[in-house]
């Protein structure tokens, strides 16, 4: 038999069909470890379970796709054009999860997702936490030099033509002093908050990359070995790839990283 998983937040919905496409059943497993535990036996009580087919696998449904994995269940990805396609009909969990059962026996999908139980997914990770703290940077230099701009003249005149790192450390040693009942005063306390919240990003910045490389250099070291690649250009393109880059077709991806399955791309585990 062949499964489908519609996957939610909470409860993923799970159908079998046969492999001439038959409808055998449907059911909803809570998003938890014994749910996870339970859609696994249910599969198997209608029997051999040849690919499971789930639409979500790096989102919603990613801790169910290791899960499934792990217990030698093949799991193909599904597109959500297929959900799509029978959007007109109305929404419909055991539906849709039917649908991602068919699209597998019918070969529409055939995707290999990514696997997420690896270093890659822990750059991934980390990654993440490094790209919203340079937007949060970014958007608090935009902050402090919005109100430099509207600062009285004694203020502006002092700050604006600074660079960064001097207005950051200038800022940062002030003394605004505690009578706020002044525009004067308040701007030069929210400046000096505003660069000390600046400071404390790029600290955080700092430990992120010093992170990643450790990860980078114990993953892919020659990546950060070729000219003009850096801590975040390795990331991204391991985070592309994933940590089973033997699933891309293309070859371009490929040359620079190693897995697991490919022990003669990627550095060692």
């Amino acid at each position: 038999m062949i499964g489908g998983i519609d996957t939610h937040t909470d409860v993923h919905q799970a159908a079998v069909i046969d492999t001439i496409g038959r409808h055998l059943a449907t059911e909803a497993f809570p998003t938890t470890s014994e749910g996870y535990r339970l859609l696994l036996t249910w599969l198997h009580s209608h029997g051999q379970v040849l690919t499971v087919g789930m639409e979500g696998t790096g989102s919603y449904g990613a801790e169910l796709a290791r899960h499934l994995r792990a217990n030698q269940i093949t799991v193909v990805e599904v597109d959500r054009p297929d959900r799509r396609a029978r959007r007109a009909a109305g929404k419909s969990d055991p539906v849709d999860a039917y649908a991602a059962a068919t699209a597998v026996l019918s070969g529409r999908a055939n995707g290999t997702p990514k696997e997420r139980d690896g270093t890659v997914e822990a750059i991934r990770t980390l990654r993440v936490v490094r790209a919203s703290a340079i937007k949060a940077r970014t958007q608090t230099i935009n902050q402090l030099k919005s109100l430099i701009i509207t600062a009285p003249a004694a203020t502006r005149e002092t700050l604006r033509s600074l660079t960064i790192t001097e207005l950051i450390r200038r800022l940062t040693a002030s003394r605004p002093g505690s009578d706020l009942t002044t525009p004067a005063a308040a701007v030069k306390l929210a400046l000096k908050r505003l660069a000390k919240r600046y400071q404390h990003l790029s600290e955080e910045i700092a430990d992120a990359d010093t992170e990643l490389r450790v990860l980078i250099t114990h993953t892919a070291a020659q990546l950060l070995a070729l000219p003009g690649v850096g801590t975040e250009t390795a990331g991204q393109l391991l985070v592309t790839a994933g940590d089973n880059p033997d699933r891309l077709v293309s070859g371009i991806l490929r040359p620079p990283v190693r897995s697991r399955a490919c022990p003669s791309l990627l550095g060692p585990h």
